[in-house]
C-alpha cells in the first residue's frame, strides 16, 4: 500500500467522522435566498415607515396629530413573513442537498444542531418582544442581530465550523447598532440580508460546487 493510499484512507475516515458528528447538508442557496427575503422585507418595512412619517408630518401641519399611528403590527407581520419564507426555503433546499449526500434531514446530529440554534434564537426573540412591549423599539434590531449571531456560533459546533464567522459578524454588527439607534432597519438589512447573501454565495461557490 502506497503513501497516497494511506492518505486516501485517512481522508475517508475523517469524512466519515465529520459526517457522523456534523450536519453538512446546509445549503448555501438557502442562505442566499434568506438574504434576498430579508432585503425585500426591509424595503417593505421602510416604505411603511415612510408612510407613517409623511402622515405624521401632514397631521402635525394641520394640527390634527393625536399620536395614534402605530405600525408595530405591520412590521412584525413583515418580519414573520420573511422568517417563514426563509425557513420553508431552507428546509426544501437542505432536504434536496441531504438526499444528494445520502443523509437524513432529521437525524440526531440535525436535532442537536436545531436545539443549539433555537435556544439562543428563541431567547432573543422573546427578549426582543419584551423590549418592544416596553417601548424600546430602537433596541429590537440590535437585540435580534446579537442573539442570531450567538445562535450561529452555538450551532457551528454541529455543522460547518465557519458558520461561527457569520455569527460573530452579526454580533459585532448588533453591538455597533446599539450606538446608532434609529438606523436599526439598515443594520438589520445588512446583517440578515447582505451578510447572508455573501456567506451563502461563498459557501455555494467554494463548498457545494467543488463537491460536485
Amino acid at each position: 500500500m502506497t503513501s497516497s493510499d494511506y492518505l486516501n484512507d485517512i481522508k475517508e475516515i475523517k469524512d466519515l467522522m465529520n459526517k457522523s458528528s456534523r450536519f453538512i447538508s446546509l445549503s448555501g442557496l438557502s442562505g442566499i435566498m434568506a438574504g434576498v427575503y430579508a432585503l425585500i422585507g426591509a424595503w417593505f418595512a421602510r416604505q411603511e415607515l415612510l408612510k407613517v412619517y409623511e402622515t405624521k408630518t401632514r397631521l402635525y401641519e394641520s394640527g390634527q396629530y393625536t399620536g395614534s399611528n402605530d405600525i408595530t403590527f405591520k412590521l412584525l407581520a413583515i418580519a414573520a413573513i420573511v422568517l417563514v419564507l426563509a425557513i420553508v426555503t431552507g428546509i426544501i433546499l437542505t432536504q434536496r442537498k441531504a438526499r444528494k449526500n445520502d443523509e437524513q434531514l432529521f437525524d440526531k446530529t440535525a436535532l442537536k444542531l436545531l436545539i443549539n440554534f433555537l435556544i439562543p434564537l428563541a431567547t432573543g426573540g422573546i427578549f426582543a418582544l419584551i423590549i418592544l412591549q416596553k417601548g424600546f423599539v430602537g433596541l429590537v434590531a440590535p437585540i435580534t442581530l446579537i442573539f442570531y449571531g450567538l445562535a450561529c456560533v452555538n450551532a457551528s459546533k454541529f455543522t460547518f465550523g465557519h458558520v461561527k464567522y457569520l455569527g460573530l459578524a452579526n454580533i459585532i454588527l448588533g453591538l455597533i447598532a446599539t450606538q446608532y439607534i434609529g438606523y436599526g432597519l439598515y443594520f438589520w438589512a445588512l446583517g440578515f440580508g447582505v451578510f447572508h447573501i455573501i456567506y451563502g454565495g461563498l459557501m455555494y461557490i467554494f463548498i457545494e460546487r467543488t463537491a460536485k
